[in-house]
């Protein structure tokens, strides 16, 4: 393993940032780590990793800083909240956020670093825990192609495919896409699961049965089993998680007079299920809805 010249930060050790992390320091690189509760951080730091006492000294560090955080409002505060990453960047930084939010706030976000010389890239992945763990997610990526380039060497260890999909905001758009698919996904299956077996069939030969044919997909592989087999541990997509990237899909199609009806039942369906206080299970527990 050779040590990278370039210094990363990393903000954010949740379900994805943890493990990201875990490959950049496997791959050689000096990470500098983060996160409102600290503790979040000590696995990362047997394995290596610097933890930043402060988002400063983090800033002082990195070269590139990643982010990986619940919503808009978590990476406005850590960005631009007090004693938060603006005050402290320095020109020709470069912040990768992964975080999932709204292609307005990235817009503005970038803009505002811009006046300080520090660039902006959006990259939401999609590829859940197990993707984040080998290696294999996927990375949607707004922003300009140089920063693009600087940001390719990192995403090799992250990630099977980078795409740049366009200026700023761009990458926050194609993630809306992904996950409008995934969640009208998640919801069939948990519906075909409970069917299946309401019907007398075994629901756990659903997935080996139509693997490689044209009902097959990731999701199903991954989901199927788990419902028919009522198994919510470990948690892998929150609910939360998804009805949040609902929300901000339902957002984007009303600002481009966009119809997107099989979404909004989507986002109708998961509100449901988390109103029964599923908000932080796994996304498989939306098969309880129709069991």
């Amino acid at each position: 393993m050779t040590q990278k010249t370039t210094v990363l930060g990393f903000v954010g050790m949740g379900l994805m940032g943890s493990r990201m992390t875990t490959r950049l320091l496997a791959a050689g690189y000096q990470v500098w780590v983060w996160n409102r509760s600290p503790d979040k951080c000590l696995p990362l730091v047997t394995q290596g990793a610097k933890l930043a006492a402060t988002l400063a000294d983090l800033a002082r560090e990195c070269d590139v800083i990643m982010l990986c955080l619940s919503d808009t409002a978590a990476v406005e505060s850590v960005v631009f909240g007090e004693q938060g990453l603006a005050e402290y960047v320095q020109n020709k930084q470069l912040i990768v956020d992964f975080s999932s939010i709204t292609p307005d706030a990235t817009r503005d976000f970038a803009a505002r670093l811009r006046t300080k010389g520090v660039y902006w890239l959006d990259s939401p992945v999609s590829g859940g825990v197990m993707g984040a763990e080998n290696g294999t997610l996927i990375l949607m990526a707004g922003g300009e192609v140089q920063h693009i380039e600087r940001f390719k060497p990192i995403a090799e260890h992250l990630g099977q495919k980078l795409t740049h999909m366009g200026e700023v905001g761009a990458g926050q758009i194609t993630k809306i896409c992904n996950q409008m698919i995934v969640a009208s996904n998640a919801l069939l299956i948990a519906e075909t699961v409970a069917l299946a077996a309401k019907a007398g069939v075994d629901a756990t030969q659903l997935a080996p049965a139509l693997a490689g044919g044209f009902a097959d997909s990731l999701p199903l592989q991954i989901l199927a089993p788990r419902m028919a087999t009522n198994t919510f541990e470990p948690v892998q997509w929150k609910v939360q998680t998804l009805l949040k990237d609902l929300d901000n899909a339902l957002a984007l199609a009303k600002e481009n007079t966009s119809s997107t009806p099989i979404s909004a039942l989507a986002s109708q369906l998961l509100r449901l299920h988390a109103a029964t206080g599923a908000s932080l299970d796994d996304l498989s527990s939306v098969v309880k809805l129709f069991k």
